[in-house]
């Protein structure tokens, strides 16, 4: 009662203390969460231009929904980025040319729409009807809003379209580039020379240190430049079946193959169960005993599990085979028995003809004209089959004519069923025409397999319960003694391996071998997480990774570690080149040859188009070179690709000249024809893109 007296006189000062504490607790989340930091408002931004986040949520949540397989969630948020960059790029360019779609732009490219145009809703005899699509909408009010997004996006991609166009119709070709192109084509010269190979200076006397790989990114900083990265190392702890699980599996698997006893309650007597090799019902046994239920079809020898499919391909009726592994099964298959022809193989030409659903036509025909062609290639096929391959690649209507008409293998009911029944009621061999609604077909049926139907018990070998609490005990102690002592050195005495850092930027998902693990690349980012911080995740299927954060590389140039690579080399033959320089000093070749002990070689009407020096390679340098060196004039030094080189030029034999260089300029054109394509790259390059994406744990 004393104490209960003394609680009630300072119930005030117990309330304020508690409150403190709350407060001071809630205080100290909302600093370690950045609770009182201003959050940004948009995803991102492009030149200054803003991207709602509530847009782009909404977005990525249609993309979402409309079930593009295989697609995750994080490429859908990618995807949406890089539309709404590309957009807001292009909207800009578009601004400043002053670019306006008419009506007609935006109803071309509605006729395009497959939502739209190759809506039959919207079709009188499968052409877009423009009063049909207004009808719809002023009959349905509350599809405004739809109507409106389409409009917006079919306004931006009229406006591309005309973009493209400018873009292309100003990426021309000239009678003067076309001439240059012969003329590097045509236009041969003859020279001596003394190369000095980089390969003739050690690596080791020529040393490039940080400072000058820093020097020379700075110089190319466009193509060194390097987004933000984080360097993640990390064991992984597989939750994967012991020994003992797997002789607990083929113990099992083993006993299904003879009889068992089993107490039956509802007798109060033990009962003889037939084993697999004695049962009656294959079916219902597999059902009862397999992880894989029964499958009733039949399989030809080539879809059988490779290293076992000669055995059980020919397992007589009744037979059992195995015990043996498929995949992660442990297995014992039946053969239920054989049946012929089960898959066919067939080529077949299609003409088809106006009203069919064809959309490779090669030519328009009315059905009369279709089977009247159809007929005169089947006289031409009958007469000669080996001509069977080339009259389908020209006649074809179809994608198989890419293949020589050849479709394959497929089983019964895969075809439409004229087409079908003559496959399958045929030897093979047999040439005939078959109608269907797709038009006319020259069949030709090239083979057909035989196929068996098996009775498969497989149970799979996976880590038992036991063997999962090891597992996560394991990973569990790990990580605990990771974040207090070094971690490859725990790693070490715990026998596991530490995986290579995986060098992730903030929207990656991919990690490492061990594929999409999302959740650490975000938290990896995530502003509370420090370098040297360790973490445990649980991987479905998989076991557990415990990562540590070992490196963040913010926005700028490249690591020189990771550039180093790339640019010692260039560094180190420039400094070769120098040493080399020094030393091919003389007024002849045969002197420049003795200084650098290199031997004088010749070359032979060589084009700059093919520049090839024999022993050595490409160096269009050393080429051009000797075509611009007066006649038996000896050139300075040249650093070229391999090495440095003195020329003495002795022939330059000029090409005829050419009335007219169309060829060239056909071929220049398709050299640039994709040129266009570069566009919102080098948009990309040059502007100033914000991404926060990973501030709202995308």
């Amino acid at each position: 009662m004393a104490v209960l007296q003394k609680i009630r006189q300072r119930s005030l000062l117990l309330i304020l203390v508690i409150g403190f504490c709350l407060l001071a607790f809630i205080i100290g989340d909302l600093f370690n969460n950045g609770g009182f930091k201003s959050s940004p408002k948009d995803v991102g931004s492009v030149n200054g231009k803003d991207i709602p986040f509530e847009d782009f949520r909404i977005k990525v949540s249609n993309l979402e929904k409309s079930g593009q397989q295989g697609m995750t969630p994080t490429q859908a948020v990618n995807r949406v980025w890089d539309q709404e960059v590309s957009i807001a790029l292009l909207t800009a360019e578009f601004d400043k040319l002053g670019l306006i779609a008419s009506e007609k732009h935006i109803l071309e490219v509605f006729k395009n729409d497959q939502n739209i145009g190759q809506n039959p809703m919207f079709q009188t005899k499968g052409v877009f009807d423009l009063a049909k699509f207004k009808e719809y909408f002023k009959s349905n009010p509350e599809q405004a809003q739809y109507l409106k997004d389409r409009e917006k996006d079919a306004d931006i991609n009229a406006k591309y379209q005309i973009y493209n166009t400018l873009v292309k119709a100003g990426v021309y070709t000239t009678e003067t580039e076309g001439k240059l192109k012969y003329e590097m084509e045509a236009n041969k010269v003859t020279f001596d020379y003394v190369a000095a190979l980089f390969s003739t200076v050690k690596d080791s006397d020529v040393k490039v240190t940080d400072a000058e790989i820093v020097d020379f990114m700075k110089k190319n900083e466009k193509k060194y430049k390097a987004d933000e990265t984080r360097e993640i190392e990390y064991v992984l702890i597989e939750d994967k079946a012991s020994p003992e699980d797997e002789n607990e599996v083929k113990t099992t698997v083993n006993s299904l193959l003879t009889g068992r006893v089993v107490y039956n309650q509802a007798t109060a007597q033990n009962d003889t169960l037939p084993g697999f090799r004695e049962t009656t019902n294959d079916a219902e046994f597999v059902n009862e005993n397999s992880d894989i239920p029964y499958d009733s079809t039949y399989v030809a020898k080539k879809d059988l599990p490779a290293e076992h499919a000669e055995q059980l391909f020919n397992l007589p009726q009744g037979q059992i085979y195995g015990p043996y592994m498929r995949g992660p099964y442990y297995c014992l298959s039946k053969s239920l028995g054989r049946k012929a022809g089960v898959n066919a193989k067939a080529s077949h030409i299609l003409i088809s003809y106006e009203g069919t659903q064809v959309p490779n036509k090669k030519e328009k025909r009315t059905k009369e004209q279709a089977k009247a062609k159809a007929e005169s290639l089947l006289a031409q096929v009958l007469a000669n089959p080996s001509s069977f391959l080339m009259l389908a690649l020209t006649n074809s209507d179809d994608s198989s004519a890419q293949q020589g008409g050849d479709l394959g293998y497929f089983s019964q009911g895969q075809m439409v069923k004229p087409f079908n029944d003559f496959v399958f009621n045929n030897p093979v061999g047999k040439i005939g025409l078959v109608e269907t609604d797709f038009g006319f077909h020259i069949i030709n049926i090239t083979d057909k397999q035989d196929a068996v139907r098996l009775a498969t018990i497989a149970q799979k070998i996976e880590p038992s319960d036991a063997t999962s609490d090891k597992t996560y005990q394991k990973a569990v102690k790990f990580e605990m003694d990771a974040n207090e002592k070094d971690f490859e050195k725990v790693a070490k005495e715990a026998k596991l391996t530490v995986n290579p850092p995986v060098k992730a930027k903030a929207m990656d998902e991919n990690f490492g071998s061990v594929g999409n693990q999302r959740q650490i690349v975000r938290w990896a980012f995530e502003s509370g997480t420090k370098v040297g911080e360790v973490k445990r995740f649980e991987i479905a299927n998989v076991g557990n990774i415990i990562a540590k954060l070992k490196k963040v590389n913010e926005e700028g140039l490249t690591p020189v570690e990771d550039a180093r690579p790339g640019i010692e080399p260039i560094l180190k033959n420039k400094k070769k080149a120098e040493i080399l320089k020094a030393k091919m000093k003389g007024n002849s070749l045969d002197a420049v040859a003795k200084a650098s002990g290199s031997a004088v070689q010749q070359a032979l009407d060589i084009t700059l188009e093919n520049a090839n020096l024999p022993n050595v390679g490409q160096e269009k340098k050393v080429v051009g070179t000797a075509f611009a060196t007066g006649i038996n004039k000896i050139s300075a030094p040249i650093e070229g690709n391999s090495g440095v080189y003195v020329v003495q030029t002795k022939v330059v034999t000029k090409a005829p000249v050419l009335k007219s260089h169309a060829d060239y300029i056909a071929k220049v054109k398709s050299q640039v024809s994709g040129y266009s394509g570069r566009v919102i790259p080098a948009l990309k390059d040059e502007a100033e893109i914000e991404d926060n994406r990973i501030k709202f744990n995308y």
